[in-house]
């Protein structure tokens, strides 16, 4: 299944990798429930040692599903860069996902690339670019 990504989507996802360099950047994808991501909420990084790992702060977390169940956009997945290594899921990025269905962006080298966590692992999503 292909998603759809706004071209202000991508531009925020690099600029967020860029800003937060040499560290992890992290954040939340926000859309409509056929799968059209709208926009990119930026989050703290809180993790310990974040130029290698990443861990949205719990309150942007907290806060922004609320906003979804409050008729907001809904939580359609999260974002973040490896700054040393590629635009797909790491060892430690499979190890921590849960097989949700969520969307997974991840930004490295300028380069997005978005994954579906899947029950049987990390599996790539086609991506089609809209204006806005």
């Amino acid at each position: 299944m292909a998603i759809t990504v706004t071209s202000g989507v991508l531009a925020t996802l690099r600029e967020e990798a860029t800003r937060a360099h040499p560290q992890e950047c992290c954040g939340l994808l926000l859309g409509r429930e056929d799968g059209a991501i709208l926009a990119a909420v930026p989050a703290a990084n809180v993790h310990p040692r974040p130029e290698r790992h990443f861990e949205i702060d719990p309150a942007a977390l907290i806060a922004t599903h609320r906003a979804a169940r409050a008729g907001g956009l809904a939580v359609l997945g999260y974002y973040h860069s490896h700054p040393t290594g590629r635009a797909e899921p790491s060892a430690t990025d499979r190890a921590a996902a849960s097989g949700d269905g969520r969307v997974w962006a991840i930004v490295a080298a300028g380069e997005v690339r978005f994954w579906r966590d899947a029950q049987s692992g990390f599996e790539p999503l086609p991506l089609r670019v809209a204006a806005g």
